[in-house]
């Protein structure tokens, strides 16, 4: 089957190339939609498209930049911080996405803004990476009062740089990853 698919040496496969391939059909927009429902319930049927070493690129180059995302240049998102808060502890997390402006509402004193609408598209199940970040980072308050008292000691206040730099780079990695499937779907059309 592999000699009819174009392989003429199969001792330069590795399993590294074929751990590539694999991510990459996972990737593939077109797999996702005819096999939507079937990827809730059962394992993945992982088709053998003609060019494997194309698709086997894009897997190692999705898997570098999803393995790597805290290495990955940070994506040039525009800080905007309003003036006139004396007590920067006091602020208010807000963490909220806004698709439609494209900006992401961090506090009452800083927006990023300059979100593509391409970085929205990349979801991790229902949600986009982008917006994972956020509700990771959201402050929640425990239903039990003691162990608000004692335990809680997460304040976004604290974190709130790392997670600006978190976003940057997740929103460059989303932008390269929507344009490494958008070249999937070319091919797929241009072979259909």
């Amino acid at each position: 089957y592999a000699n009819k698919k174009g392989f003429q040496n199969l001792s330069c496969l590795t399993k590294h190339d074929i751990f590539h391939y694999v991510y990459a059909v996972l990737h593939d927009p077109k797999y996702r939609e005819k096999y939507r429902l079937n990827l809730k319930h059962e394992f993945p049927h992982v088709p053998f498209y003609d060019d494997f070493w194309q698709w086997a690129t894009w897997g190692k180059q999705l898997m570098d930049l999803h393995v790597n995302f805290e290495e990955v240049e940070p994506y040039p998102l525009i800080r905007q911080d309003k003036k006139g808060f004396e007590n920067l502890s006091c602020l208010k997390p807000k963490l909220k996405a806004d698709k439609l402006h494209g900006r992401i509402i961090l506090d009452d004193m800083t927006t990023l803004e300059g979100v593509p609408e391409i970085a929205w598209e990349y979801k991790l199940g229902n949600r986009s990476a982008l917006e994972w970040v956020l509700d990771r980072y959201k402050e929640r308050k425990p239903r039990d009062p003691t162990i608000r008292e004692k335990f809680n000691t997460y304040r976004f206040a604290d974190y709130k740089e790392h997670v600006i730099e978190l976003l940057c780079r997740v929103c460059r990695v989303s932008v390269r990853t929507m344009q490494i499937m958008r070249a999937m779907e070319q091919t797929a059309k241009g072979s259909e």
